[in-house]
């Protein structure tokens, strides 16, 4: 009996883990938006460069930013393709300062299940001119800001932490239809643990310097342009292209964003046994065939009986002559 406890304690977890596998990151039913979305346009990647960016080289590092956007945006276009989600997925060739001023309505700062982010609204008929001009089911804007937020930031050597306000650089997106819904978008909520949009730290805390000191204030810096760089020029193999690297930085970002838009996973066929059962409604009844009726029959004669043969009996009752034979003469013979 053990064999079979264990086995059905196993498949019991396996279906378990399947059923939490099954999860909806889109705003709208997972059938409908990849029936309705074939074809995805790509934005290239904006910067929101009146957005809390605090660093006292903000012009400096607002340039850099966007070099490095134009650097890496197409890693993301092959990463999109890459899921098989969308029939085509097409790059836009849109300038992105201009893109982004002529569809800019308006920034909002948001805080949701503990995540802090920035949410864009656009311009409804930029959007819809944008849509008709690329013929797209759905676009796909990432926008590179900052924010600031309260964090904790430990030591190198973990024994020491700061909580406070920090300045950082994050990265939002969200994939739109032409009237301007939201059918996906990144921070996703609809994860069960949420992925915090934070893409790169602008400050950190000297704990060296306190120490130096010998004092518990630690003062918190910002990075320097030159120290970025560096951190954005560490690059990694692509995934999906051959002989071509990536930003470390945007490679993570992407792959997180992708991540939740890839087709789900069809775990020993079980997507194709929950479909609904066919109704009267969907069921398709096909007329029986039948033997076709000729265009002229001719009246079939009915079969007439064959006759018996006739058996002929002869007359009882009437006298018939016997034909007698004569005796026979019976001769004497002597007697001694």
């Amino acid at each position: 009996m053990k064999p079979v406890t264990i086995a059905r304690v196993a498949l019991a977890a396996v279906m378990l883990f399947c059923l939490g596998c099954s999860q909806n990151f889109y705003n709208v039913p997972r059938d409908t938006y990849e029936k309705q979305v074939r074809i995805l346009g790509v934005a290239p990647i904006m910067t929101d460069a009146d957005s809390d960016i605090r660093h006292p080289e903000k012009a400096v590092l607002v340039n850099m930013i966007k070099d490095y956007n134009r650097r890496n945006q197409q890693e993301l276009v092959a990463q999109l393709r890459d899921t098989g989600t969308y029939y085509t997925v097409l790059p836009l060739d849109d300038d992105p300062d201009q893109l982004f001023s002529s569809l800019f309505y308006r920034r909002e700062r948001r805080e949701d299940a503990g995540t802090a982010y920035n949410k864009y609204f656009y311009k409804g008929p930029a959007l819809k001119e944008l849509f008709a001009k690329n013929r797209i089911d759905a676009l796909l804007l990432v926008v590179v800001s900052g924010l600031t937020a309260k964090d904790t930031v430990r030591s190198c050597n973990l024994m020491e932490y700061l909580e406070g306000d920090y300045n950082s650089l994050i990265m939002t997106g969200q994939v739109l239809d032409a009237e301007g819904n939201i059918l996906w978008e990144y921070p996703n909520f609809k994860q069960r643990r949420i992925s915090p949009p934070s893409f790169f730290a602008l400050q950190y805390p000297d704990f060296d310097e306190a120490r130096a000191n010998a004092t518990d204030k630690v003062e918190v810096k910002f990075k320097t342009i030159p120290g970025i760089g560096r951190s954005f020029d560490k690059s990694e193999k692509s995934s999906v292209r051959d002989n071509v690297k990536v930003s470390e930085l945007y490679n993570a970002a992407f792959d997180d964003m992708v991540s939740l838009q890839r087709p789900e996973f069809n775990w020993f066929g079980l997507k194709e046994r929950e479909k609904a059962a066919p109704t009267l409604e969907t069921m398709e009844f096909k007329p029986v065939a039948t033997q076709p009726t000729p265009a002229q029959s001719q009246p079939v004669a009915p079969v007439q009986p064959k006759a018996a043969p006739q058996t002929t009996i002869p007359d009882v009752t009437q006298e018939q002559p016997l034909n007698i034979a004569p005796p026979t003469q019976i001769k004497e013979l002597p007697v001694n």
